[in-house]
């Protein structure tokens, strides 16, 4: 039975990270181009692809597998990494860099967890590039790793609920699955995390702390993610969404933290805030903070470009009021009564990122202090209004 390579193709595809991580080593390299190849023994295809060279590859686009070193290290399992072709004592004389004109070259094998090649990440350049450092090589080791453990993941998942015919066994084992996820997620975020913020505090030129600046706004993106998935997981399997509601919180510096994280992830975007209220607050400040990044993250992905958005704090004699408002077109009446239903996304746009799950966990946390969202959206402009009582 012939192989289905577009399966192959689509595989990548549903990985939403994909593009990123293209992105990302190409702005770290300095390198024009980057693809995630399907390599066996007598074929090598594109999957996925980011050309800034004009190399002529596009997702399916074919290259003759023998006259690739992808080949090569289909039969190794190593990685292969070349500064500079013309001084490389192995690759100097190769046929493939004369075949395709590059003077750089880094391809790291994707395998998968239980040993099988999938293909390769890799990425050429028509110029030398520094890439034998241990930074370089980690980073496409750690990609390529994420790689395999998405398709490993995507095809153990699509088995499992194809072998699964009892609707509530597959709602089950979902749940039980993003939670892992979620877990096993945390603590690569988290090495990410710490290692650009190790990075910032070091001196960098200007083109390296954007790329730096442009890795923490995906990790504060990641882990807004994982929080949600896994607060998902815990109500789905029975504990709940938990909140730890202190009598005498300090809640503004919370709330001001969370604005200059998302204003850092999105610079281009104006964020005006209002606090007019005075610590404490009775409530749980990390999760009305993870309330207000859900609301402002929402915001952000559906409110107008060029519209400011505003963020609202303040205490009314009984209640306590925090709102997010956003020019946009107004979301329809139909549709106002399942925004906060999970995996709901109203308007999403093609390639824009998200579950759906933010405003769900919002609202799970306004109810968990008593309170509650509310939408008004017309006239051009949507506000979210979250309100609860100061006193239990």
């Amino acid at each position: 039975m012939p192989h289905d390579f577009q399966a192959d193709i689509d595989a990548i595809a549903r990985i939403d990270a994909v593009p990123t991580i293209l992105d990302v080593v190409c702005r770290t390299t300095g390198m024009g181009f980057a693809a995630v190849a399907r390599v066996t023994e007598d074929r090598w295809i594109a999957c996925q692809v980011l050309d800034n060279i004009a190399f002529g590859l596009k997702p399916g686009g074919e290259l003759e597998v023998k006259t690739t070193i992808c080949d090569e290290i289909r039969g190794s399992g190593q990685a292969v990494v070349i500064d500079e072709v013309s001084q490389d004592l192995v690759y100097s004389t190769h046929h493939t860099p004369q075949i395709y004109g590059f003077q750089s070259y880094i391809s790291m094998p994707i395998t998968l967890p239980d040993g099988t090649f999938f293909g390769t990440l890799c990425a050429i350049d028509p110029a030398p590039a520094r890439l034998k450092n241990p930074q370089v090589v980690g980073m496409f080791k750690l990609f390529a790793d994420l790689i395999a453990f998405h398709l490993d993941a995507n095809d153990r998942l699509a088995k499992t609920e194809a072998a699964l015919v009892d609707e509530r066994t597959i709602s089950e084992f979902r749940e039980q699955f993003v939670a892992v996820l979620g877990h096993d997620l945390r603590n690569p975020v988290a090495s990410i995390d710490s290692g650009t913020r190790l990075l910032l505090r070091t001196p960098l030129d200007e083109k390296a702390e954007a790329i730096v600046k442009l890795i923490r706004g995906s990790v504060v993106r990641m882990s807004g993610l994982i929080d949600n998935v896994m607060d998902l997981a815990r109500a789905r399997l029975g504990s709940g969404v938990m909140v730890e509601i202190k009598r005498n919180a300090e809640l503004k510096p919370t709330l001001t933290q969370v604005v200059d994280e998302l204003g850092s992830v999105r610079p281009d975007r104006v964020i005006e805030t209002s606090f007019e209220f005075d610590d404490p607050i009775r409530c749980d400040p990390l999760r009305v903070g993870q309330l207000l990044s859900n609301l402002l993250g929402n915001a952000l992905a559906h409110g107008s470009e060029d519209g400011a958005i505003i963020v609202d704090a303040r205490t009314t004699d009984d209640a306590f009021e925090l709102s997010v408002t956003n020019r946009g077109e107004p979301i329809p009446a139909e549709s106002v009564d399942q925004l906060f239903l999970p995996f709901f996304r109203h308007g999403a746009k093609t390639g824009q990122q998200g579950l759906g799950l933010g405003l769900y966990i919002a609202s799970e946390i306004a109810k968990l202090h008593g309170g509650v969202i509310e939408v008004d959206s017309n006239d051009g402009k949507t506000r979210f209004t979250f309100r609860m009582p100061l006193e239990a």
